[in-house]
């Protein structure tokens, strides 16, 4: 736990309830049944840009009758400016993928690093159109690339051309006109590094640049389909509804590319799932809630009540997981009705009543949703969320074989009951594709990928490593140890690492044949603050970012944390 209070001392002291246990808490089951919240990284960035009053504006939109050309978005706060630079291209029906390996794309984007002039649009112009095959400069801090939603930006364009708004059911079904396949930051491809920009105060938590980078193409991608309408038809274009221009988000594929994240940065994860849990135990710890608080939650309640119900897939697992968890909102409302201002820490019996009751994406849902009154003790923490992975970790080689073993034993203990010489225990290898670089899954037994295997399974690893332990003099150095046995180094470093770390390793098997990687991708999403998990497979799934959120030229005026719920019809709110 002493890197978890090294974190969160930060924040004003406020009273706790005990943290969940972390065999609780990561399980790849849980993991993958979180939802976005008040700490996710897209909420808080909308937060900072609107208290500090940033400014927006389009310094340059030069697309023609085609939907071909270049747009600016530049965002100025107190310190910084950045600039997204949008290019729209023609492409061809038949080269439009989702996947990794495409090769072109509707719209290519980056953000740079201040202002842009024409040279620099110039310079972009020969490369971010390229992706990966082209360059960019450390000026530039994210790279990323969208296709069109085809059958919902033609409605919109059409319909917003003839004069009328779009069907609202399809808005709802697709949720967006632009889907990204990538957005690349932290200096992949050329991009700044970001030991470049990470002390800056608007770029404090995670992946903030990249988040910044998506909510403006969002803006660009109902910029582009406003423009086509009134190339269309100039003298009966409307725009966009702004009500109904809010429930268009960012739709984004995401694959294997993204999984090992959580393996592979445990400090980081570790200071995620600590605020998170950090900000559970506060509201578990409050003695009474106020009648303000009590209406907000109920109100509350019913708006991820009616987003639970929009939730469709065609994935039968994700099917169930969503019919469930409506069925857990139907019980979320009726206890949020039965809560009083007399109740004793009325939050703490709400979630051990619902611990008892839930199923794990109900359970999941209920935390997010409890924050989501009580801003002045959770907000805070979002300044905890962030890690300098950059810490090198020396091995300790004085530890001894005896304690060694007990530390893997207190980290590791869910190993015991595994058989990891079976074949459904290492059933999967974690590899680098040579093509693209980018982290795959592959079948032990079915291909010859165990000299590319990555060290992306620490369980089986731990239990290895243990092994070998027990058949040496328990008093006898980790360091002696490590000289007969060379091949345990990376699992004697990392052992170490984690066991700062209460919140740093998920207590699963990364490599079984059951193992979901979707579990691992629907938690990094959700701290993302994605929406509308949409599994395609085991292995990649579709989500929406930013769905209901303010836009640059609203922000001012709404409250982007009251906006991530859908709004109830008139008449449904709780009196």
């Amino acid at each position: 736990m002493a890197e978890h209070m090294d974190q969160t001392e930060q924040a004003a002291t406020v009273a706790e309830a005990p943290l969940r246990d972390p065999q609780t808490v990561m399980r790849l089951s849980r993991l993958g049944a979180f939802h976005q919240s008040r700490l996710s990284f897209m909420r808080v960035l909308l937060r900072r840009l609107k208290n500090e009053g940033w400014h927006f504006d389009r310094p340059v939109f030069d697309i023609d009758e085609r939907g071909v050309g270049v747009a600016t978005y530049r965002v100025s706060g107190p310190q910084n400016t950045y600039t997204l630079v949008a290019f729209a291209h023609e492409l061809d029906d038949s080269l439009r993928s989702d996947r990794v390996i495409a090769e072109a794309w509707d719209t290519t984007f980056t953000l740079c690093d201040g202002e842009v002039d024409a040279a620099q649009i110039e310079r972009l112009s020969a490369n971010v159109p390229k992706q990966e095959a082209g360059r960019v400069s450390d000026t530039e801090m994210v790279l990323s690339r969208a296709n069109k939603s085809v059958r919902l930006f033609k409605h919109v364009v059409d319909q917003l051309a003839a004069g009328a708004q779009p069907d609202a059911t399809m808005i709802d079904e697709v949720g967006y006109l632009v889907r990204t396949t990538a957005v690349y930051g932290s200096g992949k491809f050329g991009a700044a590094d970001r030991v470049n920009w990470a002390t800056r105060p608007e770029f404090t938590g995670s992946f903030q640049p990249e988040m910044l980078a998506v909510w403006l193409i969002r803006t660009f991608s109902v910029d582009l389909a406003e423009h086509m309408a009134r190339v269309a038809a100039p003298a009966t274009a409307v725009r966009l509804d702004p009500e109904i221009r809010r429930k268009l988000g960012v739709g984004n594929s995401t694959g294997l590319g993204m999984a090992p994240f959580l393996i592979n940065h445990p400090r980081l994860i570790n200071s995620w799932i600590a605020a998170r849990e950090t900000a559970l135990a506060r509201l578990r710890a409050i003695e009474t809630a106020d009648d303000s608080k009590i209406r907000q939650f109920r109100l509350l309640a019913r708006r991820a009540a009616k987003n639970a119900n929009e939730w469709h897939v065609a994935d039968e697992r994700q099917k169930a997981k969503i019919e469930r968890l409506r069925d857990d909102f139907n019980w979320i409302v009726a206890r949020a009705d039965a809560l009083d201002t007399a109740d004793v820490t009325p939050w703490d019996s709400f979630y051990r009543e619902a611990e008892a009751t839930l199923s794990l994406e109900g359970q999941e849902a209920l935390v997010s949703l409890m924050m989501e009154p009580y801003g002045e003790i959770v907000d805070q923490l979002a300044a905890c969320m962030h890690a300098d992975e950059e810490l090198a970790h020396r091995i300790d080689g004085r530890a001894t074989v005896a304690d060694t073993i007990t530390n893997i034993d207190a980290q590791y203990g869910w190993t015991h009951g595994i058989d990891f010489e079976s074949d459904d225990a290492q059933a999967r290898v974690w590899y680098v594709s040579e093509e693209k670089l980018e982290p795959r899954l592959g079948e032990r037994f079915e291909e010859t990928l165990e000299p590319y295997e990555q060290p992306l399974s620490p369980g089986r690893d731990a239990a290895r490593m243990r092994r070998d332990l027990a058949a040496c003099d328990g008093e006898s150095s980790l360091g002696a140890f490590l000289l007969q046995h060379p091949e345990h180094r990376h699992m004697a470093r990392r052992l170490q690492q984690v066991s700062r770390l209460a919140y740093g390793e998920i207590r699963d098997n990364t490599i079984a044949a059951e193992m979901l990687p979707i579990d691992l991708l629907r938690c990094k999403l959700s701290f993302f603050g994605a929406t509308r998990f949409d599994p395609r497979s085991d292995r990649w799934l579709r989500i929406t970012m930013y769905k209901g959120a303010p836009f640059p030229d609203e922000l001012g005026e709404l409250d982007p944390d009251d906006l991530f719920y859908p709004q109830l019809a008139d008449g449904a709110a709780p009196q």
